[in-house]
C-alpha cells in the first residue's frame, strides 16, 4: 500500500499539469519557500502541557480536551480544511489505516481544522470519517501550540481565482491556517509526540503514529 507521502507525491504532479501555470507557480514557490524557512520556533513538543480547551464538533457541541484524554491519549491532527486535497488524503488515510488500530492503544483520534462546524461535516461526510472534526474558531489552539500562520497575500489571490475563499470557509472569518500536525497528547494533557510539517503537501505517516504509541505503551 503507497505512504501518505507517495500518494501526496502523485496529487502534486496531477495539481502541476490541472492548474492553471501561473497559480500552481504561486503554489509551487510557496511550498518552495516554507522547505527553505522550515518549522519556526516556538512550536509545542513532546514533554510540553496543554491548556485545557473547548472546541465545537461538527454538529456545534462543545469538546474539551478533558474528555478527549479521559480515557487514553489523543491522537490530534491538525489540517488545513475539506478544500486541501492533501488534508483528505491523510484524513482518509488515518480512517482507513489508523482508526482500526486505536482500539489496542484505548487511543482517541479527532482532527481540528479553522473551519466552521457546517465546514466541518461536509469534511466528514465527504470523506466518510466516523472520527471526531473539530472547528478551531480564529485558529486559536493552532495559535496556543505555534503552528498558525496567515498566507501571504499572492496565494489568498490565487485560491479565490479557484473558487476557494478562506475568509468563507473559516470559522470566524480568519484566513489563518494550521501547519499540518499530529499531537499524541496523555490524561495528564502531556504531549508525547509532536510531528509538524512547514510544508503543507508533507504528512505524518500513519507508521510514525503507531510508533509513538507503542512507545507510550511500553511506559
Amino acid at each position: 500500500m503507497s505512504t501518505i507521502t507517495q500518494q501526496a507525491a502523485e496529487i502534486s504532479a496531477a495539481s502541476a499539469t490541472h492548474l492553471p501555470a501561473e497559480i500552481a507557480q504561486v503554489f509551487a514557490d510557496e511550498q518552495r519557500r516554507w522547505r527553505e524557512r522550515g518549522e519556526p520556533s516556538g512550536i509545542v513538543g513532546a514533554g510540553d502541557r496543554l491548556e485545557e480547551f473547548t472546541l465545537a464538533d461538527a454538529a456545534g457541541a462543545p469538546v474539551t480536551l478533558g474528555e478527549l484524554v479521559a480515557d487514553g491519549p489523543a491522537v490530534i491532527v491538525f489540517y488545513r480544511g475539506g478544500w486541501c486535497p492533501y488534508c483528505n488524503l491523510a484524513l482518509r488515510t488515518y480512517q482507513r489505516e489508523l482508526l482500526p488500530l486505536l482500539d489496542r492503544y484505548n487511543a482517541r483520534l479527532v482532527a481540528v481544522s479553522p473551519q466552521s462546524p457546517d465546514q466541518s461535516l461536509s469534511t466528514a461526510e465527504k470523506a466518510e470519517l466516523s472520527f471526531t472534526v473539530l472547528s478551531d474558531t480564529g485558529s486559536r489552539l493552532a495559535h496556543d501550540v505555534g503552528i498558525a500562520f496567515q498566507p501571504a497575500e499572492e496565494v489568498l489571490a490565487a485560491q479565490r481565482a479557484l473558487g476557494l475563499d478562506l475568509k468563507q470557509v473559516n470559522d470566524a472569518g480568519s484566513a489563518e491556517l494550521p501547519m499540518p500536525t499530529v499531537l499524541i497528547v496523555d490524561n495528564e494533557r502531556t504531549v508525547r509526540f509532536a510531528d509538524t510539517h512547514a510544508d503543507y503537501t508533507a504528512r505524518t505517516e500513519v507508521a510514525a503514529i503507531i510508533d509513538a504509541l507503542d512507545g507510550l505503551a511500553d511506559v
